[in-house]
């Protein structure tokens, strides 16, 4: 079995929780708060950068020069492509102008990740943030089968983004990368930061539908 496939088999409890998360199935039905909605995309915006950042370190540091094309081209879309679909969904939500800070989840995640890729072997990085992929490919396919089924479902655009066959495609390249980067010496630390990013989707979606602050 390969090392995606062996994580993601170990996961499959946090996984379950993922499913079942409130968030998750009222994002999927269209019920979902708005203003749990725009929170959840304030700090995916704030995430997204810290993930283009934690994906440079990945291609600088990647073996090849395939590798380090698709690490970096990954950067690129998470830093821009998304940002700009996050901009037009808050445009359309409005909000009360204030600046926006990371949430204690989302800064916590976006840390970890930046420094596990810049200090820990590049094959840990890589099963570092192997689940932002993962996870969200698999719901996205799930969230656009309930979403396709709803006229008028208020949060089409955004599952679409998951469900386009670009970006199953974008992680199934990243699953095949990180199992090239796989062995027996790295083992036990990747199988830790997979879980470990795992864990931090399951909480940055359920810190939005609580809409988390620091709270001073």
């Amino acid at each position: 079995m390969s090392f995606s496939a062996d994580a993601w088999a170990a996961t499959a409890g946090l996984r379950a929780d993922i499913e079942a998360l409130p968030f998750l199935a009222e994002l999927a039905d269209g019920t979902l708060d708005p203003a749990s909605f725009r929170h959840y995309l304030e700090q995916d915006a704030l995430y997204l950068a810290g993930y283009a950042r934690a994906l440079s370190l990945l291609a600088a540091r990647a073996p090849g020069t395939a590798a380090a094309s698709f690490w970096a081209q990954a950067a690129h879309g998470a830093g821009a492509v998304e940002t700009a679909l996050h901009a037009d969904l808050l445009e359309v939500l409005g909000g009360d102008g204030r600046p926006v800070e990371e949430s204690p989840t989302c800064l916590a995640y976006v840390s970890w990740l930046v420094a596990t890729a810049a200090t820990a072997s590049y094959a840990v990085g890589c099963a570092a943030v192997l689940p932002c992929f993962w996870v969200y490919a698999d719901a996205g396919v799930r969230l656009a089968a309930t979403a396709r089924a709803t006229p008028g479902h208020p949060y089409a655009r955004w599952v679409a983004t998951y469900d386009d066959p670009a970006f199953q495609e974008s992680t199934r390249r990243a699953r095949e990368l990180t199992d090239a980067a796989a062995g027996p010496e790295h083992a036990a630390a990747m199988h830790r930061a997979f879980a470990v990013a795992t864990r931090y989707e399951r909480e940055f979606w359920r810190s939005a539908h609580v809409r988390e602050t620091w709270g001073d």
